[in-house]
């Protein structure tokens, strides 16, 4: 019987996690190869031969998990540690992070998603903290010359003016060149509906020759044409003025001119500020053309510059990052619309002739199309409908079927904008200073035979106790394994150590 105790306790093995003693079968740690666990020697340097086990800082909650995998071959993630934590034990303990069981992948992977989603809003540059100066230089590429101490002038006054009209929040004089911007892209979208009404706009008076009954000529007024008020255009002038003033700036003053160029936004500024004179061209050199009012609709183009106030704007950067990251759902919805469409065209064309029907409204596939767009998005104008029953049953289908079309992607897309908006609130609210990690001190070199150290209390004569009495390592062994002790037998109450001052000299 003490032969078979003796190889039990020898077959054992204790691990001590983070204050936490674990106590596990050797034969155990072998099931997984290859990993931290399953080579444990005596003559590593975190075991401890006086207490007979081995000592890891680590985190022991996710110890527990670990230890819990080596016994039942499952991995499962606790839901109190956060995902990056976990996945930096397990390549501590040589656990691949992909063995996690699949009834806690869904939680575990959501720090996946987090990460990618504060990667989309560093990206989207939506801090207002200022940088320093350092983070300048390299973005704008004079980190050699600014670690030496060469900053020339332009390189001193350039992130001064990219600042200046591209980045509003980073100072009191950035916020007027915003409040400007924004006044002149108002008033330019203001100004280019307005002169579309009836009443802002000037009958363009010519004569026209016509002949009478009589075979005779005479002179008429036409006043058919009508032209926008000439207001209209000084104002287009005064706002694409700065358009191009602040176009220009941005340009010379940006840290990377090929990153510029292939913006979504400063590709609708140039082209809509480019519209503009291209319009004036036409206007001078091919007025007389007969198609001239044609080219009047690319013009269109300078309504895109809403746009622009994405860059005053955090919510409508993540309002048009969310229809980024909802391109599949907006995707799956748009073919599932096209799929119903072409379906209940088809059969509202067929049921609509199968009985006498004199006003049907049917009469092709094509126009069931447009019936069927108007039914499944829920609007129904009302001008073509169904008269016979099995139309109408088909009419009934249509509308159920777009309801649910319409609706199945919806909360996908309302999922992503919270998402996006709750951490960029969660961003807003952090600390713009962190504390710092201290580095981890040295310990001191072991004191020689006749020498103290501070901290050491010796007795009135000058002299080291005895050497009966404990050094600092066995006493501090001597603690831990009476914390060790404490840890296992919980029904043993242990007194409290008084320490008493000693009053010695301090060497």
């Amino acid at each position: 019987m003490n032969l078979m105790n003796n190889m039990d306790s020898e077959n054992r093995v204790v691990l001590n996690v983070g204050g936490i003693r674990h106590e596990t079968y050797k034969a155990t740690l072998k099931k997984i190869p290859a990993t931290r666990l399953s080579r444990l020697t005596e003559a590593l340097g975190n075991y401890d031969p006086v207490l007979n086990e081995y000592f890891f800082d680590r985190h022991p909650g996710v110890f527990a998990q670990v230890l819990n995998y080596y016994r039942t071959g499952k991995l499962h993630y606790p839901t109190d540690v956060c995902g990056p934590l976990f996945e930096e034990e397990l390549s501590f303990w040589g656990l691949d992070s992909n063995q996690v069981e699949p009834c806690c992948w869904m939680t575990y992977t959501q720090h996946r998603n987090t990460q990618e989603t504060l990667a989309v809003l560093d990206r989207l540059d939506l801090d207002t903290e200022k940088p320093t100066d350092e983070e300048v230089a390299k973005k704008f590429g004079f980190e050699d010359a600014y670690n030496k101490g060469k900053v020339s002038w332009w390189q001193h006054l350039k992130p001064q003016i990219w600042s200046l009209f591209d980045e509003p929040y980073s100072s009191n004089a950035a916020k007027i060149i915003g409040i400007i911007s924004v006044f002149f892209i108002c008033v330019s979208i203001i100004s280019f509906c307005l002169k579309t009404h009836p009443d802002m706009r000037v009958p363009y008076i010519r004569n026209i020759t016509v002949k009478t009954a009589n075979q005779n000529t005479s002179w008429v007024l036409d006043k058919t044409q009508t032209n926008a008020h000439i207001a209209f255009f000084y104002i287009e002038c005064v706002c694409n003025a700065w358009f191009t003033f602040e176009i220009m700036v941005r340009f010379i003053s940006s840290p990377s001119k090929l990153r510029f160029i292939t913006s979504s936004v400063n590709i609708i500024d140039y082209i809509a500020t480019l519209s503009f004179f291209i319009d004036l061209i036409l206007q001078r050199f091919a007025s007389h053309l007969e198609n001239a009012d044609i080219l009047e609709f690319f013009s269109i183009i300078r309504i895109m510059r809403l746009f622009k106030l994405t860059r005053h704007s955090s919510g409508l950067k993540i309002l048009i990052q969310t229809f980024r990251a909802s391109a599949k759902e907006l995707t799956l919805l748009v073919f599932f619309l096209v799929l119903g469409i072409v379906i209940f065209a088809s059969l509202v064309y067929y049921a609509e002739r199968i009985q006498i029907n004199p006003h049907n409204d049917f009469n092709s596939i094509p126009l069931g199309l447009w019936w069927a767009l108007v039914t499944m998005t829920t609007v129904g104008y009302g001008d073509m409908t169904p008269k016979t029953y099995i139309g109408m049953f088909v009419g009934a289908l249509c509308a159920l079927a777009g309801v649910l079309t319409i609706a199945l992607p919806v909360p996908v897309i309302v999922s992503n904008f919270t998402m996006y908006y709750s951490h960029t609130q969660a961003r807003a609210k952090l600390p713009k200073r962190r504390r710092r990690v201290c580095p981890v001190e040295l310990s001191r070199p072991p004191r020689l035979p006749g020498q103290g150290g501070p901290g050491v209390c010796n007795t009135g004569s000058g002299k080291l106790p005895s050497s009966n009495a404990p050094s600092t390592g066995s006493m501090d062994q001597a603690i831990r394994r009476m914390n060790a002790n404490r840890t296992i037998t919980k029904d043993v109450i242990l007194p409290k150590m008084v320490m008493k001052p000693c009053y010695g000299k301090v060497f």
